[in-house]
């Protein structure tokens, strides 16, 4: 049994929430009931993170052991009160996405088997030019979390002498992501050549550990720093999302000094509130003061000009994008 509905009052909202007691995380036996009640104690940092951003919603229906899917359209029968935002994807086509503008949403969203939120890097007043930049540190198959540490150690490094600041946080896996604060001066294009040049940096600084190589076949085994995630439509688990895996960890935001202390077992639906009140939000401050992309595009003029790199291959469902190279794997290559 799966329990009688039940009613939260979140601000001016009531939300209901129907089979409370529905088991999401049969490993650990978290209820949607513990879902919604996290996302309520996390409702203050994670409006902060994606408030007023078009945001795709992860939906695991039936628990982390059913099919996932990614709503991104508003879904039918939403309280009038979930506002949208309009998207263009790559395709030309648009969408009215769901865009978070308080707590009731992340509950409402829960309530439909909602477990990560997937935000654009870009905010309802322009959804064309980002005002955030993520770098998402990805390990291999045969690397792990200190791995992409280290990487991230270095993102920082990079952002820093390209006049960025970086925040990091646990992607929920095995990852890193690092996020910085620019201004929306430059469009998709632009902000994804601004990761491209700062990826090679950090591949120049780590050639051993680090490489921002598109097919799997060149990484060797490399932490991947994945540029792609910049792309229009290319989105990454917010913030205080919980992800679809066994133990419902969290995508946690840390400081710099937290972050090769911890493990990303640490922090999950349970441990994240009591984690959130003893340290708060490390990410706090991070809309005080954007940043500019000039000199990260700046080594990206350097790179094309002075070393012959310059553009890379989009993601196989993209159209094909001016100046890209053949989207073909280089073992398959053919002149």
């Amino acid at each position: 049994m799966a329990g009688a509905a039940i009613e939260y009052q979140v601000g001016a909202r009531t939300v209901r929430v129907s089979n409370p007691d529905k088991v999401y995380f049969p490993e650990r036996g978290i209820t949607k009931r513990q879902v919604v009640e996290y996302y309520l104690a996390v409702a203050e940092p994670l409006l902060r993170a994606i408030g007023e951003r078009p945001t795709t919603l992860k939906r695991f229906p039936d628990g982390v052991s059913g099919e996932p899917f990614y709503a991104k359209r508003l879904p039918k029968g939403a309280p009038e009160w979930v506002q949208t935002a309009r998207i263009t994807f790559p395709s030309g086509r648009t969408a009215d996405e769901v865009c978070p503008t308080e707590a009731a949403v992340f509950a409402w969203a829960a309530n439909l088997g909602t477990l990560d939120f997937h935000p654009w890097p870009v905010r309802r007043p322009d959804v064309d030019h980002p005002d955030e930049l993520r770098i998402d540190v990805d390990p291999s198959d045969s690397s792990g979390f200190d791995d992409a540490v280290r990487v991230a150690l270095v993102v920082r490094e990079v952002l820093a002498d390209a006049g960025l600041t970086g925040y990091p946080k646990t992607s929920g896996g095995r990852g890193v992501h690092v996020l910085a604060r620019i201004r929306p001066e430059w469009d998709f294009v632009a902000v994804r050549h601004a990761v491209i040049a700062l990826g090679r940096e950090v591949e120049r600084r780590l050639p051993d550990l680090a490489t921002i190589a598109w097919w799997k076949e060149e990484r060797g085994g490399r932490v991947f720093l994945d540029y792609n995630q910049a792309a229009r439509d290319r989105t990454v688990a917010s913030s205080w999302s919980v992800r679809g895996t066994a133990r419902a960890t969290v995508s946690t935001p840390l400081t710099w000094a937290q972050l090769p202390e911890v493990h990303p077992d640490d922090f999950d639906v349970l441990t994240v509130p009591d984690w959130l009140s003893a340290h708060g939000d490390p990410h706090a401050g991070m809309d005080d003061e954007p940043f500019g992309l000039e000199t990260a595009l700046e080594w990206y003029a350097r790179d094309e000009r002075d070393h012959g790199l310059g553009e890379m291959p989009y993601p196989p469902d993209y159209p094909k994008m001016p100046g890209e190279p053949k989207r073909v794997q280089p073992s398959r290559a053919r002149d």
